[in-house]
């Protein structure tokens, strides 16, 4: 896809009934496109990314998200397909922590522990969405405004996503939120990519990099321990591209604790800035996905939980491994470990993380 300025803008973007929400809130759609062959579709349901058009090296666009064909097939979904995750992104052990000598007790809703916000997270209330159109993007700005005690969280957080597609093929997603009360937030986005697109079986052949020496190793409950274990010398070891599926199933303590990859990458940067996070190439469609993050870590989880009894889009049976999540993130359990970089928001102050998902098409097949 050429860098060179589109002949023609597309329109704003379109907006459709996309069914209602379990306590009968209309859902809609709303669909953007660049000028060079890219579309996405969120849902106000979620602020979920429900598909992603880009075109491969021959010109073939397919969508590369897993996801639903209706709002109802992600109310019944435990999967968090493409959704907005908040108000803490990952698991907090037992679903508790201190805050300022007070103890507060989350919904726990995997196992004991408490993961992506509880039960009714952000991946399950219905977004307010503004379309905008600019010169050479367009998108949304979505807001919703999470009530003191929801989910067991202190103070109520004002909580603002923007998803802006550029005509340079990059979507970015700007997290704002302030708070109340002080309060942990770790906001993400939990989409799933097959960068095969609508015929492709799984992931496993896809070719990753992850710009990362450590990650933050877990218990049988994928908590952290609190350590930072290097990669180097293990099948965590991406800093230079691998196939997902290569070394997935070493016998070692750490995949067979999560199945395969669920596990925090500890992120190589410096400064405050975007900074590189992670490279997905597909080989067999030339399709390359490249993340630049504000964030400290990234979670790669390499779909372990798809177990062939998800019906997806078009009636489509999702394969174990179908798809690969890569969150952008602070840790996981971090009110739980002051060493790790903090999560605590205060009044006053404001929430801020930026990540980009730049689309590109390697010509060559090699």
């Amino acid at each position: 896809m050429s860098a060179s300025a589109p002949a023609t803008r597309p329109a704003l973007p379109r907006k459709e009934p996309f069914g209602r929400a379990p306590d009968g809130t209309p859902v809609e759609l709303y669909t953007f496109a660049n000028a060079r062959g890219i579309e996405v579709g969120v849902a106000t349901y979620g602020g979920i990314i429900v598909f992603l058009r880009v075109p491969d090296r021959d010109g073939r666009v397919d969508d590369v998200v897993l996801g639903h064909d209706d709002v109802g097939g992600y109310v019944r979904s435990a999967s968090y397909f493409g959704a907005l995750i908040g108000r803490y992104g990952n698991r907090i052990g037992r679903g508790r922590f201190s805050l300022d000598g007070v103890a507060h007790q989350l919904d726990t809703n995997d196992g004991r522990n408490h993961l992506h916000g509880g039960s009714r997270g952000f991946d399950k209330v219905v977004w307010i969405a503004e379309p905008f159109e600019r010169e050479t993007e367009r998108g949304l700005v979505m807001r919703y405004t999470s009530a003191d005690g929801e989910q067991g969280y202190p103070g109520s957080l004002s909580a603002e996503v923007m998803y802006t597609l550029t005509d340079d093929d990059t979507l970015l997603v700007h997290y704002r939120a302030k708070a109340s009360r002080p309060t942990p937030v770790n906001l993400t986005q939990h989409t799933y990519w097959n960068l095969g697109g609508d015929l492709a079986d799984d992931v496993l052949g896809h070719e990753l990099t992850i710009h990362a020496s450590h990650i933050t190793p877990v218990d049988r409950e994928l908590i952290p321990t609190g350590a930072m274990m290097p990669v180097a010398d293990t099948p965590f070891d991406f800093r230079a591209a691998w196939p997902i599926g290569a070394r997935i199933d070493e016998p070692t303590e750490q995949l067979r604790h999560a199945g395969g990859y669920d596990h925090n990458f500890v992120l190589d940067r410096t400064g405050d800035g975007l900074a590189p996070a992670a490279h997905l190439h597909d080989p067999q469609t030339g399709r390359e996905l490249e993340i630049r993050t504000t964030e400290p870590g990234l979670q790669f989880y390499s779909g372990n939980f798809l177990n062939g009894t998800i019906r997806g889009k078009g009636a489509r049976v999702y394969r174990h491994r179908g798809g690969v999540c890569l969150e952008t993130q602070h840790f996981p359990d971090s009110p739980n470990n002051p060493h790790f970089p903090t999560t605590v928001l205060r009044p006053g102050a404001e929430y801020q993380s930026r990540t980009t998902f730049h689309f590109s098409v390697r010509r060559s097949a090699s």
